[in-house]
């Protein structure tokens, strides 16, 4: 019997030795596969094991929570900012005094509106991947300013808004490194250079003296005021107005005399000065023959504000001074335009001059067509400027374009200058054209003497 229950003993003592030799065998194994889960020995009477559905431990939780997270790798990337440069181009002209002492001179025509628009386009641009910088390169009265032009091509600049008189603006133009930039004139007037020096690479945003005369013809034929009395300096840009005013005859009207005011203007530092003038304006306009208005060419600005309420018939003043066909006037409230009245203001501490909005226009018509071509290849961008696509919104009404055939941008031209509200705005009801309106104010296509250089 005591035999018995000695071998039932033993068996569990036989049993966890087989156990362990069976264990010592597979330990190898074990080590040769360091990512094997650990092997446990069962415990008689243990919980089974959570099925791996279960929740992690709060343990593994917190470690996973703890781990930074990781960036996604199919997450777009965002696209890169497409960078446009450009360049303000000046010169520090001589430039007239304002005829009267209380009128403060205004030494940073121009560069205001440019200023303006970099941070309009910048605010536009953020949201369509597009930037824009200013560069601007204005030289002293004395300095070269198309060495200063070689300088900004050398480095690359390719688009430049044109703060030049129009000699400069051609050396700059016809230089070799320019010949695939895109130049956009903001000062000038000067008609020939929409004409016989037209450049491929130079767009026109500041109105021409043809388009000025035009836009106010019109009006002096609408109101049936045909005939037209002439006084002027001897100028180069008075010269070339006059030749303007000559062709704007061709709506009805006559140029019954073309006079040159050679007198020297009044001391108008002085009390006498009210009188010297009181008393030249009755006598330079008393031999005029019949006339319906006085229409003034005085580019200077030396004399042409004294011919109204002097003249010796009471007659109204056109011209480049009394009644002024220009792009802007201080006195234009429509089509949203008090954003500009208003913005210049804070930004220069001054009222907008019309330079101010040409110069806006230019930066606009850059920044505009890139933004909207999604391309800033000059070559790309002037298509774009050339296309029937190009729109631009300006405050005028209705949107603006460029002619082909010269460069000039299409736009209405207000009529104002000295009056509190504007007169009107040119083409004026009448005057058609079977494409497009504004170009009855300027020179059309078949009549352009343009041939691109």
């Amino acid at each position: 019997m005591s035999s018995v229950l000695r071998s039932r003993s033993a068996a569990p003592l036989f049993a966890s030795a087989l156990a362990l030799f069976v264990a010592l065998l597979a330990a190898p194994a074990i080590a040769e596969a360091p990512d094997a889960a650990p092997v446990e020995t069962p415990i008689e009477n243990e919980a089974p094991a959570a099925p791996e559905s279960a929740a992690p431990p709060k343990a593994d939780a917190d470690a996973e929570a703890a781990e930074p997270a990781k960036p996604e790798a199919d997450a777009p990337k965002q696209p890169k900012m497409k960078n446009m440069r450009i360049v303000y181009l000046g010169k520090e002209y001589e430039e007239p005094l304002p005829l009267s002492y209380a009128e403060k001179p205004i030494p940073d025509k121009g560069i205001q509106g440019a200023r303006l628009m970099l941070k309009e386009a910048n605010q536009a641009g953020n949201f369509v991947g597009h930037s824009f910088e200013l560069i601007e390169a204005i030289v002293p009265e004395d300095g070269d300013v198309v060495a200063k032009a070689k300088e900004a091509l050398a480095n690359g600049e390719r688009f430049f808004i044109a703060d030049l008189e129009p000699d400069d603006l051609l050396a700059v133009a016809d230089l070799p490194d320019a010949k695939d930039a895109i130049i956009l004139n903001i000062r000038s007037s000067a008609t020939k250079l929409r004409q016989e020096e037209c450049r491929d690479n130079v767009f026109h945003i500041i109105p021409d003296y043809a388009m000025r005369a035009d836009a106010l013809a019109q009006y002096l034929i609408w109101k049936k005021w045909p005939e037209w009395f002439v006084i002027r300096r001897d100028t180069e840009e008075d010269r070339d107005f006059l030749e303007q005013v000559k062709r704007a005859a061709r709506f009805g009207g006559k140029v019954v005399e073309d006079h040159i005011y050679a007198l020297p203007p009044g001391a108008r530092n002085l009390d006498s000065g009210h009188q010297q003038i009181q008393q030249q304006m009755p006598m330079e306009t008393e031999s005029a023959p019949d006339h319906d208005v006085v229409w003034v060419i005085n580019s200077d600005d030396d004399f042409g504000d004294y011919l109204m309420y002097r003249t010796y018939t009471p007659r109204p003043v056109v011209g480049t001074q009394g009644l002024q066909a220009t792009a802007w006037d201080k006195s234009y409230t429509e089509s949203g335009a008090m954003h500009f009245q208003n913005a210049i203001p804070r930004l220069a501490e001054r009222p907008p001059v019309e330079r101010d909005y040409t110069a806006w226009l230019g930066f606009r018509s850059l920044s505009e067509s890139a933004m909207k071509s999604g391309k800033v290849a000059p070559k790309a961008v002037k298509r774009y400027m050339l296309s029937d696509q190009f729109r631009l919104e300006a405050f005028k009404g209705q949107a603006l374009s460029f002619r082909d055939w010269d460069h000039q941008m299409r736009q209405p031209i207000i009529l104002g200058g000295g009056t509190r509200v504007p007169v009107s705005t040119s083409p004026q009801d009448g005057f058609l054209h079977p494409i497009n309106l504004t170009d009855t104010l300027g020179f059309d296509k078949a009549e352009s003497k343009c041939k691109f250089k």
